[in-house]
């Protein structure tokens, strides 16, 4: 596929606004998750994205064959439900600084991704970046104080954050399938609406009704903003910059979420990273760059069904 100059531009624009959103999303959790649940405070993140989608969900027809619901019923279920209810139980679990970080390395999974399915070859600059983020997350999960709760980092929330990154691979894949043959919005709002559904499905019955009268205005506020600004805008932003870059350039732009998440957990909440944690997480960034800018590998741009 060709890319224009212009709408490279336009696209790399688009998905660093995107990352860069994406990085407030577990500043404005954190600030949630001090009076609800994990689970709770994904359900009405999902509801306020839906409030703000709703109007092109009324504008735009789906238009996709039965093959093609699958498939987004799928990427749904993977990319809401599944990815956010793993990522925010380990962000209860650790602290904002620690899973921003491991999130430097969704390019490298991405890369991954694309050899086990798509059987690509990384060169030895990729298998090097690959070590060398692989490296810098060890040594942001094992450097840390292990103790979850008390604003402490855990071992075991950041390899849940990383676990939810593998899930999001598919997610990535699978809609970025279906937006060759469909527009951004359709994949966008279509996707989170399903997604959504499956949310108010699953939550009230196993966590119970999500609160309502004790929840303060600052978790309000943050709850709409991460649902309407690291939610529907950042999904919009992102699918749309997809179908004007390719993936695998677009891929390092992902890095502006693990460097806004860190810089606020530590500036704004106060949180504490010693050497070993940015020293890990300079290794993913710096890998990650590398894979994206200098490998030679190719994410593909779409995934086949069958």
């Amino acid at each position: 596929m060709a890319f224009h100059s212009n709408q490279r531009t336009a696209g790399f624009v688009a998905c660093a606004v995107a990352s860069s959103l994406w990085g407030c999303g577990f500043f404005f959790g954190k600030i949630a998750l001090a009076e609800m649940s994990f689970a709770h405070m994904v359900l009405y993140r999902f509801l306020f994205a839906m409030v703000a989608l709703a109007p092109l969900l009324a504008t735009h027809r789906p238009g996709l064959s039965r093959r093609e619901w699958g498939v987004l019923v799928t990427a749904s279920f993977l990319g809401v439900p599944l990815q956010f209810l793993f990522q925010f139980y380990g962000l209860s679990l650790t602290t904002v600084s620690h899973a921003a970080l491991m999130v430097g390395m969704m390019p490298v999974i991405l890369a991954v991704g694309a050899t086990v399915f798509a059987h690509e070859r990384m060169d030895a600059t990729g298998w090097l970046a690959l070590a060398g983020s692989t490296t810098g997350a060890a040594m942001i999960a094992l450097g840390g104080t292990h103790r979850a709760g008390g604003g402490q980092a855990s071992l075991k929330g950041d390899l849940l954050v990383v676990f939810s990154l593998a899930i999001a691979l598919f997610w990535i894949l699978f809609n970025k399938q279906l937006m060759e043959r469909h527009s951004p919005v359709v994949v966008t709002a279509y996707g989170l609406l399903l997604g959504t559904i499956m949310l108010l499905v699953w939550v009230p019955p196993w966590y119970g009704l999500p609160p309502v009268a004790r929840v303060s205005h600052t978790a309000w506020l943050a709850l709409a903003a991460s649902g309407i600004l690291c939610t529907a805008t950042t999904t919009l932003l992102w699918n749309w910059g997809m179908t004007r870059v390719p993936a695998s350039q677009a891929g390092v732009l992902l890095n502006m979420e693990p460097l806004i998440g860190s810089l606020l957990g530590v500036f704004v909440l106060g949180e504490h990273l010693g050497p070993t944690a940015w020293t890990g997480g300079a290794l993913i960034l710096g890998a990650a760059f590398t894979l994206t800018t200098r490998s030679k590998t190719r994410v593909r741009e779409q995934l086949p069904v069958t």
